[in-house]
């Protein structure tokens, strides 16, 4: 049986961190007093320094404008609810205002937001050089979730919001927000292209576009940050004494490593083509057509480097604790809430072959989630008797205050001892069938085991959804060789995205006649997980398969307004 790799985890380079959000004593010297109560939560830029320096690699130049600026919360927080009824009804934005116990909303415009990664064209951008000739101007999407940190010392200690704004192209419903005296990044990583700017000193002017100003009543006041593009190379000892500090500080998984200079990153994609990070969530796709031997290859070498900011769950949170012991006593199935799985469409859905291991073969790939709709998490626990092979698992349940009031077997929990896998798995999770324009079965991926991690944040808007879950990751969710027990969760608004790319778990389309064909995946297959409702576990994907063997097609149509293959 195929699995993921522990490997599998997307590397993305921190959006902005601590060092960003220590704002100078200037800076909160500005922000406006918090005594003078206003209407509505006050929203203002800012800058955290004068000026920053910039890296460009001559190996692999681009500059990200990560120019530290902030938009700032005060009197209240910034709050945003974003959703869409179906996928067949556009995306809508709410400002949740909160005042005491009071809470009052204002819809957003119609048609303002497109998607679930932020508030478009939202920070304006102009670059001029030393002469003040203007070289560069460029807008920004914000997303209020981004990198963040507080601006006064009573603020709260930690912000409710969640650290993400969603790329899943299924994405039901999202939560953004600016917690109260507190600021986030206008910059937003490597979901934001880089832009090629020669070594030398520039002025970067920043400011927030006017329908967003007038949208928050935010003040015009643009910052202005002195900016130094140094060039870097990972040639010679000064390139990689570069690497070391500088270079690496983009990225967790580079960190003092010798110089190997970081390419700029393709567009973000949750997709399931030729990838070095197959798994989970979104992830940076690899140069096309490379051997699986190379792929796999690059996988066991990956840099897996997850750190604050990091956007769509691929943050790294500690797994939950199992109990002490397995359950005793009878085992029941008490009439308290229960979690509530269902399935996303396919997407990422593209052809690839078995390149050298498994030569002359059509495939097709594709990424699924299945999520957790609510209003009770799903929490799994496996016990391993000593020397045997499998775990017992047990799904527990629990009443409005969090004790658990019951429990029952549910299957197995299994060892994948494979180099670059080596964790446990749920079985009888999730099943991905292709089926025939007819929706009979036409091919069965042979993946079924998963180790649980709330990789997407899917619809936060539900009820009970954690806007803050553990189990985030798979090297922190799913248990080692040694372990006597696991716990595996998947909590209420987020689901588990896993990549179909490899042989045995993509679909093996080479004997296929072309035509009209289905995705299907069908959550809890085997019903053998206690749910609120089994009839919304399946959903189906079209798709059309065309060309000849060795050079096959495929494609996606639309799914409802969801244009995303």
């Amino acid at each position: 049986m195929m699995t993921r790799s522990l490997l599998s985890r997307p590397w993305r380079p921190a959006i902005a961190v601590a060092a960003a959000i220590a704002v100078t004593a200037g800076v909160v010297a500005a922000a406006p007093d918090a005594k003078k109560a206003q209407p509505t939560p006050k929203l203002s830029l800012i800058a955290a320094s004068n000026s920053v320096t910039l890296d460009s690699w001559k190996e692999s130049p681009g500059v990200y404008l990560d120019l530290g600026t902030y938009v700032t919360a005060e009197n209240g927080p910034l709050e945003l609810k974003v959703t869409r009824k179906s996928y067949k009804d556009p995306v809508v934005a709410t400002q949740i205002i909160r005042a005491g116990k009071k809470v009052r909303t204002k819809a957003l415009p119609k048609g303002l937001v497109k998607d679930f990664s932020g508030l478009p064209n939202f920070a304006e951008i102009t670059i001029t050089d030393a002469a003040g000739k203007k070289v560069l101007t460029k807008s920004e999407a914000f997303c209020p979730n981004n990198a963040s940190g507080r601006v006064r010392p009573d603020a709260p200690a930690k912000s409710k919001y969640p650290q993400s704004c969603p790329v899943n192209p299924f994405t039901l419903g999202s939560v953004w927000g600016v917690e109260n005296g507190w600021a986030s990044n206008t910059y937003s990583g490597h979901y934001s292209a880089p832009v090629l700017l020669p070594a030398g000193k520039y002025t970067a002017k920043v400011s927030v576009a006017k329908r967003y100003r007038d949208l928050f009543d935010i003040a015009d006041k643009p910052q202005r940050v002195k900016v130094t593009v140094r060039e870097l190379s990972d040639e010679g000892p000064a390139g990689r004494s570069a690497a070391g500090s500088s270079h690496g500080s983009h990225g967790a998984g580079h960190s003092g490593h010798a110089a190997t200079p970081m390419p700029a990153p393709a567009p973000a994609t949750s997709g399931a083509g030729p990838s070095y990070n197959v798994g989970h969530g979104p992830h940076t796709p690899a140069p096309p057509a490379l051997p699986w031997a190379l792929k796999k290859a690059g996988f066991r070498s990956a840099q897996v480097g997850d750190g604050p900011g990091q956007t769509d769950g691929s943050r790294k949170a500690p797994a939950a604790a199992p109990n002490a012991q397995r359950p005793t006593g009878r085992a029941t199935v008490p009439d308290v809430p229960k979690p509530d799985l269902r399935s996303l469409p396919a997407y990422g859905i593209q052809i690839s072959d078995g390149g050298a291991d498994v030569p002359g073969k059509d495939y097709l790939a594709f990424s699924a989630n299945v999520w957790n709709a609510g209003p009770a998490k799903l929490v799994v626990d496996g016990f391993r008797s000593p020397g045997k092979k499998l775990m017992d698992a047990y799904q527990y349940f629990y009443d409005a205050n969090g004790k658990q009031v019951g429990y029952t077997p549910t299957g197995t929990m299994e060892w994948d001892p494979r180099p670059g896998h080596e964790h446990w798995h749920f079985t009888d999770f999730a099943s991905y069938r292709l089926l025939k324009a007819d929706q009979k079965e036409a091919v069965r991926s042979g993946k079924e085991a998963f180790c649980l991690a709330n990789t997407d944040a899917v619809d936060y808007t539900v009820k009970n959804a954690n806007w803050d879950p553990a189990n985030t990751d798979l090297s922190t969710a799913c248990g080692q060789e040694k372990s006597i027990s696991v716990r595996e969760v998947l909590d209420v608004g987020s689901g588990d995205t896993y990549s179909q790319d490899l042989p045995g778990q993509s679909f093996d389309i080479t004997n296929l006649p072309n035509g009209t064909y289905y995705i299907q995946v069908l959550a809890n297959p085997e019903k053998r997980l206690k749910e609120t409702n089994l009839s919304n576990n399946s959903a189906l994907r079209k798709v059309v398969l065309g060309g000849r063997p060795g050079a096959r097609t495929v494609t996606v149509p639309a799914h409802g307004l969801v244009n995303a293959n």
